[in-house]
């Protein structure tokens, strides 16, 4: 066992700087009132002793944590399984760690784990919270408002429990599967199937009702429920298979379904795109790239998605952010389907005022599967 040198303290900071112990702990804890010469002999001090606040003591002061809570309402199997989170929780972290904060992960698995996560969040321990992948059903939201933690949602709200004042960042679901079918009725293609998502959640519901704008009446037959997963397209393909064996396209809920459903095409001699021409949602490169063949898809910014999700929360009082002001009532900037797809993700944020719904608009990357 090797001994450890002595923590510098506020103190030998103070005397190496010469100043007192209270203009340091003003300059440390980023308070006005100190001269600037002052301050750059503190933050030179600083440097040289290789001082780290204490951050319980700052805290105090500061009324700060410098942490954010992460929340995902699905289980450990789903999030580490699924390459969306990864490049979610990627663009979070990366805007997280710009300013200097701390990404605290939460998944929740059942109805204990509600009452777990509302419980950490209530007792002060961030400064906010970040929750995506919430179904229909989910306390969470109650819990979260309860809790009077600052909040940004990933994906449009669908939850009817009196919450207000709701921040959220999406992709335009609707939008991209409309230009999907478009694209796929474009090619002659006249049985185009659907396998969605779980429709307790608002993207998969959206991207439902994008398909249903192009076909209108087609009969159910063709729509068959899955669940964003591998495993849930394979079993909605063979389903489809059955029930239409003369169908020519699917559009998948998401490129994980895409996959699912591209195998059991091959297994029934089915060619791609000669046959049956398929399409997923997501452009998850890991996923789209390595299908046989490569997959058509609509390209949603997953990254960028979880990026203005921590900038949106991040944002200073003077900006119109919910460091301070927690309610969450900005600018809705109103439009088809309720709220206007930016643009330009930047352009988005470039107001005083933080807007209730930021939606990114999607493009359809075209592959070798349709």
């Amino acid at each position: 066992m090797t001994d450890t040198a002595p923590r510098p303290t506020l103190e030998a900071v103070a005397a190496r700087a010469g100043v007192s112990r209270a203009t340091v702990s003003r300059v440390v804890n980023g308070g006005d009132g100190v001269r600037e010469p002052l301050v750059e002999r503190v933050r030179r001090a600083v440097e040289e002793l290789g001082y780290v606040p204490n951050q319980a003591a700052r805290s105090l002061v500061t009324r700060r944590h410098d942490a954010v809570a992460v929340v995902v309402a699905e289980p450990e199997t789903r999030v580490f399984a699924d390459p969306f989170f990864a490049l979610q929780l990627r663009g979070i972290s990366k805007e997280l760690t710009a300013h200097d904060n701390q990404l605290v992960l939460l998944l929740t698995e059942g109805r204990d784990d509600h009452a777990r996560v509302g419980r950490y969040l209530a007792g002060g321990h961030v400064d906010g919270a970040l929750v995506f992948s919430l179904h229909l059903d989910d306390p969470l939201p109650g819990l979260i408002q309860r809790a009077g933690v600052p909040t940004v949602f990933g994906g449009r709200p669908g939850w009817s429990d009196g919450t207000t004042g709701v921040v959220y960042v999406d992709s335009d679901n609707r939008g991209g599967a409309r230009d999907a079918v478009r694209y796929l009725v474009g090619l002659g293609r006249t049985r185009v199937a659907h396998i969605t998502g779980p429709l307790d959640q608002t993207s998969a519901a959206d991207r439902l009702e994008g398909y249903r704008d192009v076909v209108g009446g087609t009969g159910p037959d063709l729509v068959v429920p899955g669940d964003f997963t591998p495993g849930g397209g394979e079993r909605a393909m063979r389903e489809l298979l059955d029930r239409c064996p003369d169908l020519d396209a699917v559009f998948a809920a998401n490129d994980l379904t895409a996959s699912g459903a591209l195998r059991v095409l091959r297994e029934h001699g089915r060619r791609v795109p000669e046959d049956v021409a398929v399409i997923g949602f997501d452009d998850m490169l890991p996923v789209a790239e390595q299908t046989d063949p490569p997959l058509t898809t609509v390209r949603q910014d997953i990254e960028e998605m979880g990026r203005l999700m921590a900038r949106l929360l991040l944002r200073g009082p003077d900006d119109g952010g919910l460091r301070d002001g927690g309610g969450g009532e900005g600018t809705r900037v109103t439009g088809e389907g309720g709220t206007q797809v930016a643009g330009e993700a930047g352009a988005r944020l470039a107001g005083a005022t933080a807007p209730a719904g930021v939606v990114l608009p999607t493009t359809l990357v075209r592959r070798a599967s349709a």
